[in-house]
């Protein structure tokens, strides 16, 4: 878990990153300018980080799922080779999708001037710009990606329907407080990613504003990275400790 969750934190920072030193730079600076070559490379880092993450959770809930259901093969199924092989797999998965899709993107003609309405670039504001006419090979690429991220979907919500149907058969109430522990911040973590993508990309048109489509932006691309390491650090006893103390001070503050 450790090791998948050292992968885990390496892609917040490259994906948070990517993004917030640039748009801090610009509110400093008071200027919104990209060069086309950094945008291209903003794509594709983003990309990247996002789609390695997302992959890396993916395989996490297996993770979950062999050391809750079958703990006495957790050491043939996912040793330390093993999960060497995974963990390359999602970031190589994670680079192969992001070449993809900023060659496709980076190679159509742009129609519509130079100006991407969000703070960072992104592949809808990017397809905005381009020719109508020449953009499907993306809207493929996209489509193809969709499917990608669907089957990871069903693929951890049947572990952790497999995973739930154990710890409720667990004798045990005290092994199925510890299963549980384990398994909430994963949960805390997916949904979070998760619930802020699906809102960017998939609200209805009738609601879209740039004002919103800049916040949603900036909820699924800054929030999840920043708060995984707190949900995680979350079940360390002296950082829950120290973080009820500021809380308790800050409440006699307000007081």
């Amino acid at each position: 878990m450790y090791f998948f969750l050292l992968n885990l934190a390496l892609l917040d920072l490259g994906c948070i990153s990517t993004t917030l030193p640039k748009a801090m730079a610009d509110a400093l600076w008071h200027t919104r300018a990209i060069s086309y070559a950094g945008c291209a490379a903003q794509l594709f880092f983003f990309l990247f980080f996002i789609s390695a993450e997302y992959f890396i959770l993916t395989m996490m809930s297996y993770d979950r799922y062999v050391a809750i259901c079958k703990p006495l093969h957790y050491g043939t199924l996912l040793g330390s080779r093993a999960c060497a092989t995974m963990a390359a797999a999602a970031w190589g998965a994670g680079v192969l999708n992001s070449l993809l899709h900023t060659a496709s993107v980076f190679s159509l003609p742009l129609c519509q001037g130079n100006a991407v309405d969000q703070f960072f670039c992104e592949i809808p504001h990017i397809l905005k710009l381009s020719c109508s006419e020449s953009y499907l090979r993306e809207v493929g690429l996209l489509l193809l990606s969709v499917c990608l991220s669907f089957g990871c979907f069903v693929f951890i919500v049947v572990s952790y329907v497999q995973i739930f149907r154990a710890v409720l058969r667990m004798p045990s109430e005290q092994g199925r407080h510890k299963a549980f522990s384990t398994c909430l911040p994963h949960l805390a973590v997916l949904s979070l990613f998760l619930s802020t993508a699906f809102f960017a990309y998939l609200k209805p048109p009738s609601i879209s504003s740039p004002s919103l489509d800049l916040t949603m932006a900036l909820l699924y691309s800054v929030m999840p990275p920043a708060l995984n390491p707190l949900i995680y650090s979350m079940r360390n006893k002296e950082i829950k400790h120290a973080l009820s103390k500021v809380l308790q001070y800050a409440l006699f503050q307000i007081q």
